[in-house]
């Protein structure tokens, strides 16, 4: 199965996940998070993300989620496709997360696919009826 890296600002990867743990009851995929924080050095988070990809690639790649594309989480996630068999989505939200597990058969590529359509159909607004 893909193996399933979340980096992101401060604990945000590590509740979404657990929170989707309290929702499925279990984590189907193997998964990680590092939590990005103002005093963290970058080169040494970039190595403890490649550890990490290593450990959850079964052969299958990884697909690494951050929340906000061109920050310090996403910059880490991005130079890890240089070596390693992965893609990188930012903007990860519960609903991206929810589809990504729901679907922990599927390949790298799919998941991107079903990840993204997930954030996307999970954005809804609903707004108060104007009286006329």
């Amino acid at each position: 199965m893909t193996g399933l890296l979340l980096i992101t600002h401060g604990r945000l990867g590590n509740d979404m996940l657990d929170t989707v743990k309290e929702i499925l009851s279990d984590c189907p995929l193997a998964a990680a998070s590092i939590a990005v924080d103002a005093n963290s050095d970058p080169d040494q988070l970039f190595e403890t993300a490649d550890r990490l990809c290593d450990r959850l690639d079964d052969g299958k790649g990884v697909l690494i989620l951050t929340d906000l594309y061109g920050s310090t989480p996403s910059n880490i996630a991005n130079r890890l496709i240089d070596s390693h068999n992965a893609s990188v989505i930012s903007g990860a939200n519960l609903p991206m997360l929810l589809r990504i597990l729901n679907y922990p058969d599927m390949s790298l590529k799919a998941l991107c696919d079903k990840a993204a359509n997930g954030a996307r159909d999970g954005i809804v607004v609903t707004t108060r009826k104007q009286a006329s």
